[in-house]
């Protein structure tokens, strides 16, 4: 089947305005306040991480600055990824699963997923960084540094291939209910076949334009902010504004890869009508 990205976008805004209350509670509890307790218990993260891997440094130094420093917010890392993954879970099963759950089923559906989902992740994720690893250091091995940056730029694109293709793993997992996760996978890839290119390029101007509006919108609030509040309220501001995007923005890139899944696996779009009813 021809990926149609247009039908894609109408599908997932369809699925979203169905029932936005309660997707937009859910995005606000799983997504809003994971990222607001993270930006506000956390201040000045990137400051800090600025200032550890500042100034005339070695690599290896820097390096040792960059584990420390994650090793100091991996709690809190930890926590935000689990309690997002189940946010992201749980919207994939009320987008598509045809038997009408409540909110409460679907949390648990998505909390069932979980270890699967995050089994999947990890051997992504382990794939990319051990095949873009060997080939970095065979390259550096050369001692030949064009070969090295051919190498590299080579890997960092078969990554966000990979990365593309295993994109419905999620979706996969929910809907169709596949707990293995190798499998979910390879049904991912099978899925995408031949729609690679066109899938990638959805991807890449839904990001533009969040990106865009994004800015803007937290340009002007940050201004208006700035010009009657104090520094403490502008910063506090900032983090709602981007805590509160970016949970909007998660919903709506979910109920996107429900609606791709939806696609190119089938059946129709009477899926997002019966859910929601």
């Amino acid at each position: 089947m021809k990926f149609d990205s247009n039908l894609a976008w109408k599908d997932a805004a369809a699925s979203v305005s169905a029932n936005r209350e309660v997707l937009l509670a859910l995005a606000g509890v799983f997504f809003l306040l994971p990222s607001l307790a993270f930006a506000l218990l956390v201040p000045g993260a990137e400051n800090q991480l600025a200032a550890r891997t500042g100034g005339a440094q070695s690599l290896p130094q820097i390096m040792a600055q960059l584990r420390g420093f994650y090793s100091d917010i991996l709690p809190w890392i930890i926590i935000m990824g689990v309690v997002q993954a189940v946010g992201t879970l749980s919207l994939l099963t009320l987008f598509t699963d045809k038997s009408r759950p409540t909110v409460g089923d679907a949390i648990k559906q998505g909390a069932m997923g979980l270890l699967p989902y995050f089994a999947a992740q990890m051997l992504i994720g382990f794939g990319i960084a051990l095949a873009a690893v060997t080939l970095v250091g065979i390259a550096s091995a050369t001692g030949v540094k064009a070969l090295a940056v051919i190498i590299a730029i080579a890997a960092l694109v078969g990554a966000i291939y990979i990365g593309i293709k295993t994109s419905l793993a999620a979706a996969i997992i929910m809907v169709e209910g596949q707990r293995n996760p190798i499998a979910a996978i390879k049904r991912s890839w099978d899925l995408t076949k031949g729609n690679s290119v066109r899938i990638a390029v959805f991807y890449l101007l839904l990001a533009v334009v969040f990106v865009i509006v994004m800015s803007v919108i937290g340009a002007l609030i940050g201004i208006l902010a700035a010009l009657i509040m104090g520094p403490e309220a502008v910063k506090i501001i900032s983090a709602v504004i981007s805590s509160t995007m970016g949970a909007v923005v998660t919903l709506y890139f979910t109920a996107v890869l429900a609606a791709i899944h939806r696609q190119l696996a089938g059946p129709s779009s009477d899926v997002v009508a019966a859910a929601f009813e």
